[in-house]
């Protein structure tokens, strides 16, 4: 196992274990199966896992496979807070302590705060004393590093990142979502902070394991033996801003297999070719897709707020990974902003089609869109949650 250090110069693993997927067993989670899998890992030198306290049965499953084994000093846990559910100062520590009880410990390595899609949600929790609390916890050592998960634009997630001295922050990024999300940008103004980076989300929820024929075939044309899922982890691997990459393992040969990768990757080991071929897969998969949207970004900022590049992913992802998961997806990137980023917002300007290197009918495009990842029932729950979520 190879490792990256943190602020304080601790070493954490290449490869994290994402703790969301455990298998299951009729309706509980399989506890015998996970055990064997969390204990292979922490032999092949996986020191990082992730859960999170709206993760069902995970805190508790993690926490007792440690205790009984003698593990917890072996390992570093990381969950997070359940921000979008805290309406006033005292449900902080109801959740932390909650947390601390499930795990079974009395320190947690990495806290984040959970989701993070705007801003003004980091906002509302300052205006609650989140700032001392913190200051507290890791006094009294209860809490070793502070951090956030996000889902949003680059933008947004520069300005969370700008909004307070994080030990470390988790993005979803993988080679489709380079520029997209918080994207290569985000994540190389979180390097140049000095800020770790957690990569979530790093084979797009198999989205890069099960690929179409074309993209398949670049990758059987390359000269290399990696399977699909080696090339998106070596090529996050490759890049030194990137600290760690969750995978979700639940079975022993995935914990075997990405252990074998993430003991051999090396940052800046990829070859002019090796980049060429993911160029030609990423291009592959976006010729399956709907709209043919690069994510560049020219196009933007929409003088009335429309998020085109990510409505466009979204309303792709609805045709390569279901409809539902498109819109899952545009739920938590853009319906939970506080400011509305809706195409319902476009005036026909024109503009954002002047500079679309792709020549898309993007006016006309959005609307089309538009209706498929927002039909009533997930409009009106979107708008309701909204209003939940960023107060």
């Amino acid at each position: 196992m190879r490792y990256r250090n943190d602020r304080a110069g601790e070493p954490i693993s290449l490869l994290g274990f994402g703790c969301m997927r455990f298998e299951r067993k009729g309706s509980s989670l399989d506890y015998e199966a996970a055990e064997e899998q969390i204990l292979r890992a922490i032999d092949l030198g996986v020191n990082y896992f992730d859960t999170a306290y709206l993760y069902p049965g995970s805190e508790e499953l993690l926490g007792k496979v440690l205790q009984n084994n003698g593990c917890r000093n072996k390992v570093k846990i990381a969950t997070k807070l359940p921000q979008y559910l805290v309406r006033k100062s005292s449900a902080i520590d109801k959740y932390f302590d909650e947390e601390l009880r499930r795990l079974q410990t009395d320190w947690v390595d990495y806290y984040l705060m959970h989701m993070v899609t705007d801003v003004r949600q980091w906002e509302n929790l300052c205006a609650m004393g989140i700032e001392d609390w913190i200051a507290r916890k890791k006094e009294s050592g209860a809490i070793r590093n502070i951090g956030f998960s996000f889902h949003g634009s680059t933008e947004l997630f520069l300005q969370v990142l700008d909004a307070y001295d994080w030990d470390f922050c988790q993005i979803q990024y993988n080679y489709l979502d380079e520029n997209t999300q918080a994207g290569r940008r985000g994540l190389q103004a979180a390097a140049k902070k000095g800020i770790p980076v957690i990569i979530m989300e790093p084979l797009r929820g198999g989205k890069l394991v099960e690929l179409p024929g074309a993209a398949q075939e670049a990758l059987d044309q390359s000269g290399r033996s990696w399977s699909a899922a080696e090339w998106a982890l070596r090529w996050l691997w490759d890049q030194p801003e990137v600290t760690c990459v969750l995978s979700g393992m639940n079975t022993l040969e995935m914990v075997e297999q990405n252990c074998r990768v993430a003991s051999e990757a090396k940052q800046g080991t990829f070859t002019d070719e090796d980049f060429a071929t993911i160029e030609r897969v990423r291009e592959a998969i976006q010729a399956t897709m709907r709209v043919g949207c690069t994510g560049c970004g020219y196009c933007m900022p929409c003088p009335k707020g429309v998020d085109i590049p990510a409505l466009f992913r979204c309303y792709n992802h609805m045709y390569t990974e279901g409809k539902s998961s498109g819109r899952q997806e545009y739920w938590q990137t853009v319906s939970l902003r506080k400011e509305k980023a809706f195409a319902r917002q476009c005036v026909g300007c024109g503009k954002c089609e002047k500079h679309c290197p792709q020549g898309i009918a993007i006016r006309e495009q959005i609307r089309i869109a538009d209706r498929e990842l927002r039909p009533l029932p997930w409009r009106i729950a979107g708008d309701v949650a909204r209003a939940f979520a960023v107060r």
